[in-house]
């Protein structure tokens, strides 16, 4: 006996009730990354593990965005921003950043970032790429909007015990 009341979430829908396309997403792992943008006192950032990186041609990131969220308006404002690739040692700014543990003060408190042109920079987080928007969809009926970046900048660093997201948790590699 674990000590819950329920096996299962108890608002959870039954399985037949659920959308296809979010279980789907749910089976594949994605990478954690947390995208800062803009300066000084509008700086802002948000976890996002809906990431895909190409090549061939100019190297670019295209990820998915709320239009409700304050890294959405950074990036009209400012057109450029930073990915972070996240370790299994930034699991807790990755729930600040997505929204889900508090942090009295703001985002980036106790946090040691660097300005650069492209956004605030964690100083800890050695796997980066620095980019501009080259696409920025606007639907402002949509949940959820394309972003699309040139890389301008990569900073790679060895990445040993990476941060993923998969069926609803972080996982480990192995």
């Amino acid at each position: 006996m674990t000590g819950e009341i329920h096996d299962e979430h108890p608002f959870l829908l039954p399985v037949e009730e659920r959308d296809p396309a979010r279980r789907l997403r749910g089976r594949l792992a994605a990478p954690v990354t947390i995208v800062t943008a803009g300066e000084a006192v509008n700086r802002t950032g948000l976890t996002v593990s809906s990431l895909v990186v190409a090549e061939g041609g100019p190297p670019q990131v295209s990820f998915l965005l709320s239009v409700a969220t304050d890294l959405y308006s950074a990036l009209q404002q400012s057109g450029r921003f930073v990915v972070h690739v996240c370790e299994q040692a930034h699991r807790e700014r990755s729930d600040v950043f997505a929204g889900l543990r508090p942090s009295p003060g703001g985002l980036f408190t106790g946090v040691a970032t660097s300005a650069s042109k492209w956004g605030p920079v964690f100083d800890d987080m050695a796997s980066r790429a620095y980019c501009t928007v080259a696409y920025l969809q606007e639907d402002e009926m949509a949940y959820s909007v394309l972003v699309v970046g040139t890389i301008d900048e990569i900073e790679l660093h060895e990445l040993i015990d990476p941060l993923l997201y998969f069926r609803g948790a972080y996982r480990r590699l192995g």
